[in-house]
This record gives C-alpha cells, structure tokens and sequence, in this order.
C-alpha cells in the first residue's frame, strides 16, 4: 500500500539538528507521528552517513544501527530499479534538478507517495502526482 508522504534526507536529518530548534521539533513530530511515511535505500545511505561523519556529535555505529532498525528499515520501501535511474534521468532533464535530487523524486513517485517533504528541493506543484513540499516554511 502506498505511503501518504516520502521523507527526504534533510527531513531525517532536522529530527537530530541541536543548531536548528524549531526545524528539529518540526522532523521529530513528522517522524513520530501516526503519519504514514516511507523513503527510500538512498535515504538511509544518505542519513546514515551523515549521521555517522556530518553530525555535531556523530552516532556511534550501535546507536545507529538501533536507528537503522527501529525506525528507517522499516519506512524503507523502494529499492534502486533500473526504471527509477530512468525516470530520475527524465526528472533531471525537465526539471533541472541535480541527480541524486532526481533519483529522490523518481524514488517518492515509485512509492505511490502523494507528497515528498523536502527542503532541498523547489516546490514545483505537481510531478506527475507527486507534490513537493517543505515542511519548514
């Protein structure tokens, strides 16, 4: 059954942001809530190793494997095919988008996702039937 909202990276990565109050109460809430959510494998390389070498005080690997499986494995429910490379690469060319921002859309549109939370990306109105938002504003 397809997810309500796909969670980009930045999303995950407020939820832990001490420099950021307002955007991490924000992450927390949309991570903890009853919300139906989900991303995708490059959203848990991309948190993973942020939150291993990016963060202020990086996880220990234990504290992110409790991570990995508590909370991101079981959101994550789209693996790389070689149709979501395809249409990021149709997604770049429209709309400009770098590549991995590219994958991140053709990944929250092969999840059935009615909205993808991000703060990266320019709200576009919709991609197909995917409406870009960010939930910090």
């Amino acid at each position: 059954m397809p997810a309500k909202v796909f969670l980009d990276t930045n999303v995950l990565v407020y939820a832990f942001d001490w420099s950021a109050p307002e955007k991490r109460l924000v992450a927390q809430e949309m991570i903890q809530r009853e919300m139906d959510w989900c991303i995708s494998w490059q959203v848990v390389q991309e948190f993973s190793n942020l939150a291993l070498h990016r963060f202020r005080k990086p996880m220990q690997p234990k504290d992110l494997c409790d991570y990995l499986n508590l909370v991101l494995l079981p959101n994550c429910r789209v693996m790389p095919t070689s149709a979501i490379y395809e249409q990021a690469l149709r997604i770049q060319s429209q709309a400009q988008y770098c590549f991995y921002d590219s994958l991140i859309v053709g990944a929250a549109l092969a999840s059935g996702a009615k909205q993808l939370y991000s703060e990266d990306l320019q709200p576009s109105g919709l991609l197909g039937d995917l409406e870009i938002v960010n939930p910090f504003e």
